[in-house]
């Protein structure tokens, strides 16, 4: 295999709840609709696949790079766990309005009835208007019962934890948990490969044509984690290193704040990937040079083990420990 920084196309999903922060912030153009709520950057679902966007595989499918190179993409150690699959999903999100109060299936569950994994998922707050929020989780310890009669009275967000949040803020979401990403935010979201979400209340809104969107209120019943969580994750911010954010056994996020050069070494039991949140920086491999800006989201596969990154920028960093 031919190894580089593979980016790839981004795929643009229109949501009720979306604006036009993708390309005005994250400078994804041609946006489908004035209410594009997402950027799909990297993903292995089935219908919503990417494509490389550059180099010698361009055109080819992630796919298409799995089934031919899966252990020098994935690494060792994720390729003898997921065999030719793709375990994470990337995601940017433009919030211009609520997202509907959801929550999301564990492995077992998800395997059970949708053949799927389950969706852990963690969120970085790349911009938050003033007054932003999301919702995580309950006030107190709840029941199901309790949580019903809620719903039913239209009144469900009194018994749900709303939390004011700022650019650089990080929340883990465990499966289970209740939640709702509020209007005015832009979120890099990190996740295992699924699409199931199961939608419970979603602020009596319609479509233009005056449809309102399926909600999941019996599948959401067993899913759902009844007890407080605490999902707020707090980091160092130390120059030049990979300050660990989260650490599961899906995927481990560190903060890497970049000034200058950083010279990374792996051991190729993972890919990594790196999604540039501010600044612009540039990843030398093989004696190449390769540029990548604010919005950019860079796998690197685990084969290149040795690689330098230079500039000023803020970057995730993300990989399977």
């Amino acid at each position: 295999m031919k190894l580089y920084p593979l980016v790839f196309e981004p795929i643009l999903q229109d949501r009720i709840w979306g604006g036009t922060k993708l390309k005005t912030d994250l400078g994804k153009t041609n946006l489908p609709t004035e209410t594009t709520g997402e950027s799909w950057e990297l993903s292995d679902v089935k219908g919503n696949v990417s494509v490389v966007a550059n180099g010698e595989y361009k055109g080819k499918t992630l796919t298409d790079l799995l089934e031919e190179y899966p252990a020098e993409v994935l690494g060792y150690k994720v390729h003898e766990k997921y065999g030719k699959e793709f375990p994470l999903l990337f995601k940017f999100l433009d919030a211009k309005d609520d997202l509907s109060i959801q929550v999301h299936p564990n492995d077992e569950l998800a395997k059970k009835r949708h053949n799927s994994f389950g969706k852990t998922e963690m969120w970085y707050v790349m911009q938050a208007d003033e007054g932003a929020r999301i919702i995580v989780g309950f006030k107190e310890k709840s029941s199901p019962e309790e949580y019903l009669e809620h719903l039913e009275n239209k009144n469900l967000i009194k018994i749900l934890n709303e939390v004011p949040v700022k650019k650089g803020d990080v929340f883990f979401l465990e499966t289970g948990t209740i939640h709702a990403i509020g209007a005015g935010i832009v979120i890099a979201e990190i996740q295992q490969t699924s699409d199931i979400t199961y939608r419970i209340y979603d602020w009596d809104r319609v479509d233009a044509n005056g449809n309102s969107r399926e909600l999941h209120i019996d599948l959401a019943l067993d899913a759902m984690n009844y007890n407080t969580t605490d999902t707020q994750k707090h980091y160092t911010t130390v120059e030049n290193t990979s300050n660990v954010m989260v650490d599961c056994p899906y995927f481990t996020t560190s903060y890497l704040p970049l000034k200058g050069s950083c010279a990374i070494n792996k051991e190729g039991s993972s890919f990594t990937v790196y999604i540039c949140t501010e600044g612009e920086f540039e990843i030398n491999a093989n004696g190449e040079a390769y540029s990548f800006k604010k919005g950019d989201t860079v796998l690197i596969p685990a084969s290149l083990k040795v690689y330098i990154l230079s500039g000023e920028a803020t970057l995730l960093e993300i990989g399977i420990s």
